[in-house]
């Protein structure tokens, strides 16, 4: 196990390592991983606000419209998404029992008929066709690609017109300590500015529409609380694993370099529009 859990999403970048095939199940357990953040609404800082905000640039959705949601995890900011939009969203994920609670959700709130999830993986080829989607959602999980790969690439399933909405983490200020800079180039080095990731998205082919930052509570309520009340009851049922042991000291160092230093760095939404 490296120190690769200490990051902004241990989730996220479970999906990443475990693109290394020289890592083997014993040191990156899928199973664990599943189990952990299958018991949290979230896998990654958002909040229903801040979804629906976002949603608020977008224009011309129909009925008609498809919608993907790359990276959604078990469908939390998915089904708010569905609740305030129309058209026929398609979840997908790596991890099948995410895929398996997202679709459960779906099904429990009444908008499995244009609502589901599929399994697979947003650094492969995407299972749909190119120019059959109005909209791109992914919230915290572009990382698994690279926000510049992520945009470049995925720009070619959008029809012309269409959007693309994602959270990604970035800095605030020009400067930062030490500290927290050399955390995250050990983990994420395409971590930007504001206006860089703005023209990264130009160049990509987009027009820019909207950037917001995510409030904090985005990661105190959403995210860190609801991992907090979950973290010792895993650690009982798991005694012993050093995986887990690990796991869960990545979350609580996260939490803690958060806390230290959120006026430096967070999540920020960024809306375009394909020209």
């Amino acid at each position: 196990m490296t120190d690769v859990l200490l990051c902004f999403c241990v989730y996220a970048i479970y999906i990443k390592v475990m693109s290394n095939k020289n890592k083997t199940i014993h040191e990156f357990d899928f199973n664990l991983i599943c189990e952990y953040f299958s018991n949290v609404k979230r896998q990654g800082p958002g909040s229903p606000e801040a979804t629906i905000r976002a949603l608020h640039f977008i224009d011309n959705l129909t009925p008609q419209s498809r919608i993907a949601d790359l990276g959604c995890g078990t469908g939390g900011q998915t089904m708010t998404l569905a609740q305030n939009a129309p058209g026929h969203i398609t979840g997908l994920d790596l991890f099948p029992d995410f895929i398996n609670i997202f679709n459960r959700n779906a099904q429990a709130l009444g908008l499995s008929g244009r609502v589901k999830a599929i399994v697979g993986s947003m650094v492969e080829t995407l299972p749909f066709e190119k120019e059959s989607l109005d909209l791109i959602w992914s919230e915290g999980a572009i990382y698994n690609i690279g926000f510049e790969q992520g945009l470049n690439e995925w720009r070619q399933y959008l029809r012309k017109g269409g959007y693309i909405a994602v959270s990604e983490a970035s800095w605030f200020t020009p400067q930062r300590p030490a500290e927290i800079y050399d955390f995250w180039m050990a983990h994420y080095t395409e971590i930007d500015t504001i206006p860089n990731k703005v023209a990264q998205m130009q160049n990509a082919g987009y027009v820019p529409v909207a950037t917001f930052i995510l409030p904090e509570n985005c990661w105190t309520e959403h995210y860190f609380a609801p991992c907090c009340k979950i973290q010792q009851a895993f650690l009982e049922k798991h005694q012993g694993d050093k995986i887990v042991e690990e796991l869960i000291a990545g979350q609580r160092l996260e939490m803690e370099l958060y806390h230290k230093y959120k006026e430096f760095y967070g999540y920020v939404f960024y809306i375009g529009k394909k020209i």
